[in-house]
């Protein structure tokens, strides 16, 4: 692994696209990515992200920022007990004593997703948003529209280690949203005929 790569401890995963590219707003780019929750208490992680990081504005400014590496630098992890950085709202309850940030890969750069015995992950059912897991992930600078500076980060392989609740609120079953299915005898059951009264042919009225 290079300097600017990091395999996290154990996260947990929110707005989980690893299987399908997905885009974000109309018109962009369709890509992989997940959101990570790293907990607070998890100082190592943390500390490889921040010499990640470091070591990806060394390749910047080597690279990409004519030597410089900018005094405002965009870095892509959040406070998850403060705001957004796109509305200045409060992050989710979830990202609450978390490191928030996300990974993504271009659409022709599948993920590996892995069980925790390393055995490749065909249910798709089985990685959904709230799961716990490991990822690798690498910082990089880049250097957008000629202007606008910062530090991204590149989504790699995925280990799911845990189950946990769903974020987002768990599906209804068919059986929760309609109702018992009918037994066979109910099924089979003809409806019955509407009744036609019987009319007296002398009076005319009803028998």
């Amino acid at each position: 692994m290079k300097a600017n790569d990091v395999t996290t401890g154990k996260v947990r995963l929110s707005y989980v696209h690893l299987f399908k590219p997905y885009a974000f707003s109309a018109g962009s780019e369709e890509k992989f990515s997940v959101t990570i929750l790293l907990p607070k208490s998890d100082t190592a992680t943390k500390a490889r992200i921040d010499a990640a990081i470091e070591e990806a504005k060394r390749l910047g400014a080597a690279d990409k920022w004519n030597g410089v590496v900018p005094p405002i630098l965009a870095t892509p992890v959040y406070d998850g007990d403060g705001t957004r950085p796109s509305d200045g709202l409060p992050f989710g309850d979830e990202c609450k004593g978390h490191w928030v940030f996300t990974a993504s890969s271009k659409a022709d750069y599948p993920p590996e997703v892995v069980d925790a015995n390393m055995n490749p992950i065909i249910d798709q059912s089985q990685i959904y948003s709230g799961i716990y897991a490991k990822v690798c992930v690498t910082f990089f600078p880049y250097l957008f529209g000629g202007a606008k500076k910062g530090i991204g980060c590149a989504l790699g392989p995925v280990m799911k280690v845990a189950d946990g609740p769903a974020l987002g609120g768990e599906r209804l079953s068919a059986a929760e949203a309609f109702g018992a299915a009918a037994t066979p005898q109910q099924a089979a059951q003809p409806a019955a005929a509407p009744t036609t009264p019987q009319i007296d042919p002398i009076t005319g009225l009803p028998m």
